[in-house]
């Protein structure tokens, strides 16, 4: 059987809110030579990701826990799509047994803040900057990780960093660090799909 990293890299993202990210991953690889947003995964029916993927004719699914937690039907929309790499964009979920052994380190994750601080379940969103704030850090940041059975402790593939104020507030924070997300992810998923 061939390596599945022979094939075109085809990448499957999952969301399951408003989808800042996801967007910018959309854009980046659109007219990409070699890298193809296949799919777009969602466990919320509600999301605003699933109005970002239209514009970029990339087909969506919506599942729910049984199916993701339960079956092998989003596996099987997997395999159907012919994707090759996972990249979660605010997916809040742990990933189950089936998925995580058929990609294995070819499951990627970015997570708010500079890990292993501020990580863990429960650990999403303004919960972090929040957290960040109140334990008077003076810098925050990005970690893009590979991910595995538990909530943000895969390899590290890359961080980067911002200086923080005293007096910024959480929402100050969200948004330094979301011009860092938007700046890095798309780049990094790049780099570490072409190895």
């Amino acid at each position: 059987m061939s390596s599945p990293l022979r094939k075109t890299p085809h990448i499957a993202v999952f969301a399951s809110g408003n989808g800042s990210n996801a967007g910018e991953i959309f854009k980046y690889f659109q007219q990409h030579p070699s890298v193809k947003v296949n799919l777009l995964l969602s466990n919320n029916p509600k999301a605003y990701v699933l109005e970002r993927a239209k514009p970029f004719d990339i087909p969506s699914k919506i599942f729910n826990r049984y199916q993701f937690m339960e079956s092998d039907e989003v596996l099987n929309w997997l395999k159907e799509y012919q994707v090759t790499h996972l990249v979660l964009a605010g997916f809040l979920w742990l990933l189950p047994h089936n998925i995580l052994t058929e990609f294995p380190d070819r499951i990627i994750n970015i997570h708010p803040a500079l890990l292993p601080k501020f990580g863990g379940k429960g650990m999403y969103g303004m919960k972090v900057h929040a957290s960040v704030k109140s334990s008077g850090e003076n810098e925050t940041g990005i970690t893009i990780h590979l991910v595995n059975q538990k909530y943000d402790e895969g390899k590290i593939l890359f961080q980067a960093k911002c200086p923080l104020n005293i007096e910024d507030s959480a929402e100050q924070i969200a948004v330094k660090v979301n011009q860092l997300e938007r700046a890095y992810y798309p780049r990094v998923i790049e780099q570490w799909i072409n190895g």
